[in-house]
């Protein structure tokens, strides 16, 4: 990015205005694929989490914290600068989760019951359908809540959730 600072300004000062401007335009292709790559790292440690909780039938605090982190700092990516619209609008998470479901299954695997199945038996297991509509419920959360509200709704919804309520009692 620094070469691309070096010649929007040389541009400027050239008065290459429509070179300076297409240099504009390359930065903000940068940063917004830079903002969604960010996104989908965390899409992919909420998928993970929540096929643990699947597979498992319970639920940590770990596993909460990491689940609750992913959707706030999903929210704080999501919303552009002018805080009115967003880089991924509700109705378009499903190819962004549709992409990193298989990941997610296969790092998973490491972590499920201290790594007790492979990636291709995790795979067999895990109701795909039943995570990422999981997953599309609790990034939709991050539309309609403020971040001061976000992280309680969040622990709502987490108590649903098999091991949920044990989590919730503080019951192991």
């Amino acid at each position: 990015m620094t070469q691309e600072l070096i010649d929007l300004r040389n541009s400027i000062l050239e008065e290459r205005y429509t070179d300076a401007l297409a240099i504009v335009d390359e930065l903000e292709g940068m940063s917004r694929q830079a903002i969604l790559r960010n996104i989908q790292a965390f899409v992919k440690v909420l998928l993970i989490h929540l096929i643990k909780n699947q597979i498992e039938k319970r639920l940590t605090n770990s596993w909460a914290a990491s689940i609750r982190n992913s959707i706030s700092e999903t929210k704080k990516l999501n919303l552009k600068e002018n805080k009115k619209s967003y880089y991924i609008n509700l109705n378009e998470w499903d190819s962004y989760i549709q992409d990193e479901i298989e990941g997610a299954i296969r790092d998973a695997s490491v972590e499920v019951l201290n790594g007790a199945y492979s990636p291709f038996r995790l795979a067999e297991m895990v109701d795909k359908e039943q995570i990422i509509n999981q997953a599309q419920v609790l990034l939709e959360l991050s539309y309609n809540f403020s971040i001061k509200e976000l992280p309680s709704v969040i622990d709502n919804y987490l108590t649903q959730l098999p091991g949920g309520e044990d989590w919730k009692l503080g019951r192991r």
